[in-house]
């Protein structure tokens, strides 16, 4: 059994939840704060993966950045960067596609925390980002793990935006949801089994470790 297609799957989880966290929890802050039309757009947009087909969103991300068209070839000529058919594209692609479930939860907990929490470290003398670093995050860390690993869950089980934007290249872009596919095409149902038995695992243990640790903090005084 070819395992190639496992690592470069949890290689590419990590990636992308690691940039989903860097960029999208201080992204959640920002629209938990106060809301205004521009906010709401912004917040549309950022759900919509949740709502359209995954192909769609991968032929409208391989013609965004297809070497050929618009955006894709203003960036391939000027600084010969090309998304399509690579890693960094699958990177892209997950990140846009896994939003959603970094920011959800974040910014649901960010707003449902008391605002005295905020103004109190205010009167201290902390900014904004040392409030939000010091004193609404350590009250959110629940939120904050399952954010973390509902992005690395759905960056493992995508499929339809790594296919249209990456394609099927092995070692480079063929993920372990393309590798499922591409044994059951060839009727080879022993190795679709062993992939989906591997990601299945991976997921379930990481669900239940979610779980234990959300009953935890519930029962301790400081949670």
């Amino acid at each position: 059994m070819d395992l190639s297609p496992i690592w470069l799957t949890l290689k590419l989880a990590g990636v992308t939840t690691a940039l989903l966290f860097i960029v999208g929890v201080p992204f959640a802050w920002w629209l938990s704060r106060g809301r205004s039309f521009f906010k709401i757009i912004v917040e549309a947009i950022i759900t919509m993966p949740l709502v359209l087909p995954p192909s769609v969103l991968g032929f409208y991300l391989l013609l965004a950045f297809s070497p050929q068209y618009g955006l894709g070839k203003w960036l391939h000529d000027n600084f010969d960067v090309q998304f399509v058919f690579s890693f960094p594209g699958l990177v892209l692609a997950s990140v846009i596609y896994s939003m959603p479930f970094m920011i959800g939860p974040v910014k649901s907990a960010l707003q449902q925390l008391p605002a005295a929490l905020a103004e109190a470290s205010y009167t201290l003398g902390k900014s904004s980002w040392q409030t939000f670093k010091s004193v609404l995050l350590p009250n959110i860390k629940p939120s904050l793990l399952t954010a973390i690993v509902l992005s690395f869950a759905h960056t493992l089980g995508e499929f339809g935006v790594v296919l249209m934007i990456g394609g099927n290249i092995p070692g480079v872009t063929r993920v372990a949801s393309i590798a499922v596919y591409d044994s059951v095409e060839k009727m080879d149902y022993a190795s679709a089994n062993n992939y989906s038995l591997i990601l299945f695992s991976i997921t379930f243990v990481m669900v239940i470790a979610v779980f234990v640790f959300n009953k935890y903090q519930a029962k301790s005084p400081l949670g």
